[in-house]
């Protein structure tokens, strides 16, 4: 078995149990986010001595701390992170719905066409999230991402075959 099958069989299997086990999914999923900001936030601070002039090392300073704020309330209460995270989620993937829609309107040939029902399809999960919030927080990030790892896995499953020396 080559590593590209090894690879989507891992994404199933994580797939399935994003699936399964939403909640837990969207708790590591926040949990590991709020790493994520920690680490961005000691990244901004590190960078404090590159800054030639105040103004620089002040922005270095308000978003480090920003970073790290953020990094702590996730951290300490990630259910509540959940439900906040999930409102942005339907958000953004609204207005990257819309975004969609309008390249697909402006395109032409089956292009076209495929952005608008991704702009479509898109463009509904946001309202979904956005209207069913906060009752859909704790399982509705867990799996769409488990629908996002399955994705992966199938479009890892129908890519050809790589050659040799390629």
């Amino acid at each position: 078995m080559n590593s590209r099958r090894i690879a989507a069989v891992l994404l199933v299997i994580a797939a399935i149990a994003a699936i399964l086990l939403p909640f837990a999914s969207a708790t590591l999923l926040t949990i590991g986010i709020g790493g994520i900001a920690f680490a961005a936030g000691i990244g901004q601070f590190l960078r404090l001595g590159d800054e030639s002039n105040s103004q620089g090392k002040l922005f270095r300073v308000l978003s480090g701390l920003l970073y790290i704020g953020g990094a702590i309330f996730i951290l300490i209460d990630p259910i509540d992170s959940e439900v906040s995270l999930t409102l942005f989620a339907g958000i953004l993937l609204l207005v990257e719905g819309v975004m969609e829609l309008a390249s697909g309107a402006s395109a032409s040939g089956p292009a076209g066409g495929l952005s608008i029902v991704d702009g479509i399809l898109t463009s509904l999960i946001g309202v979904l999230l956005v209207v069913e919030w906060p009752f859909d927080s704790l399982w509705a990030l867990g799996t769409l991402f488990g629908v996002a790892l399955f994705t992966s896995a199938i479009k890892l499953f129908s890519a050809p075959a790589e050659q040799p020396g390629s």
